[in-house]
């Protein structure tokens, strides 16, 4: 059904890389979660009103207050979705991440006041009242809210989207209480212990567990993460794919939003290559990647010497060195500079990101020592890089 909807209500539906389709994904998951806790709430309102029961209107109002969620997420949409000005040059895309915290915040406050609520029935057990029509009504609000999960899971999926993920895990949440109430209710009549309380209990730190995750990624996000493993081969790909490019290196991506990343990398280029050419050719590459991918990249070029049979015999030779260390190490902007006495190898070292300073210092005294086995005059140079891509 959700798939019709989609369909009828967005158009291209299918180019989930476009920043409007992506707004009106959020924008319809939105609309669609407000029509629903507005039905749920209009008729346990009339139900609740005629049978006199406070429980029933009391879960009314709290799918009126469900709407928050919705309603955060058109406004995340619409926010992230603004023009870059003065003040935001990189544009407003964090702002869906700022609205996945904000629901999962939502999250959160509701598992803390269930939990206590819980305890308090715990401590102070009060008798369940079996009600047939409580039931029905509420067995049905859970199947709503089932099929709320499943597209609001869906559209996130989707769109890669934070914030309908969260809406998402708010509505299972929603689903494991009314569930959690239904067999409190039933089994309530057959025990003497307050099991509504124990169940709350255990629903609640559930949802407190959802909403933790759902914050953790969030500022994970805006913290800043590695690159899709994904995107950074198809970019490795593409720049490759160019004749006269021979490698590349430091390559760094920055996201700011759902489809907004931006990215700088070395290209390295013959030493004895057109530079009018080489200039082109880079032009066309960053020209292409944003076309293909929607990366806005900075391409920097390195001119490596190919032609030098000692640097390349030295280059061989200190690659075999690293490997013995760590086949994770990787060289680059490798050359060599001679004095009376003694040859400077220079080089870039990356090392894997998590490597702990003493055995940074460990591997680059290694290398130095092994390269001076070698041969006594040279000398190691050795600057020590991350990779913030692998």
């Amino acid at each position: 059904m959700i798939k019709v909807i989609i369909k009828k209500f967005i158009p291209a539906y299918d180019n989930t890389k476009d920043k409007k389709v992506r707004e009106r994904y959020c924008v319809l998951a939105g609309v669609l979660g407000i029509i629903c806790n507005i039905v749920l709430f209009a008729v346990k309102v009339i139900i609740g009103s005629l049978m006199n029961s406070i429980s029933i209107l009391s879960d009314a109002f709290n799918n009126l207050s469900d709407m928050g969620s919705s309603i955060i997420s058109i406004l995340g949409a619409k926010m992230s979705n603004r023009r870059p000005d003065r003040e935001h040059p990189f544009g407003h895309g964090r702002m869906e991440y700022i609205a996945s915290f904000v629901v999962s915040c939502i999250i959160l406050v509701v598992g803390f006041e269930l939990f206590r609520s819980s305890i308090d029935k715990i401590i102070h057990p009060e008798p369940v009242r079996f009600s047939v029509i409580l039931i029905v009504i509420l067995t049905l609000s859970m199947l709503v809210k089932i099929w709320m999960f499943y597209y609001n899971r869906y559209m996130g999926k989707q769109i890669d989207s934070t914030v309908l993920r969260a809406a998402s895990s708010d509505s299972l949440n929603d689903v494991v209480a009314t569930a959690a109430v239904i067999l409190a209710t039933i089994i309530g009549n057959y025990v003497s212990f307050p099991i509504d309380g124990i169940m709350g209990v255990v629903v609640s730190v559930l949802i407190m567990i959802a909403g933790f995750k759902i914050a953790k990624e969030v500022v994970d996000r805006l913290l800043g993460q590695r690159p899709d493993p994904a995107l950074v081969n198809e970019i490795t790909a593409m720049i490759l794919s160019y004749n006269g490019i021979i490698g590349i290196h430091d390559m760094i991506v920055h996201n700011y939003g759902p489809g907004r990343n931006f990215a700088s990398v070395h290209a390295e280029v013959s030493d004895d290559s057109d530079i009018i050419k080489t200039h082109e050719m880079i032009d066309q590459a960053e020209q292409d990647i944003l076309r293909e991918t929607g990366v806005m990249i900075v391409i920097h070029t390195d001119p490596v010497s190919l032609n030098s049979p000692e640097k390349m015999e030295l280059m061989c030779l200190v690659k075999k060195i690293i490997a013995e260390i760590d086949p994770a190490l990787t060289i680059h902007d490798f050359r060599i500079t001679k004095g009376q006495s003694r040859i400077n190898v220079i080089f870039d070292l990356v090392v894997p990101i998590e490597t702990a300073p003493e055995r940074r210092k460990e591997i680059t005294s290694l290398i130095t020592e092994k390269l001076r086995t070698a041969d006594p005059r040279y000398v190691a140079v050795i600057q020590v890089d991350t990779s913030f891509v692998s």
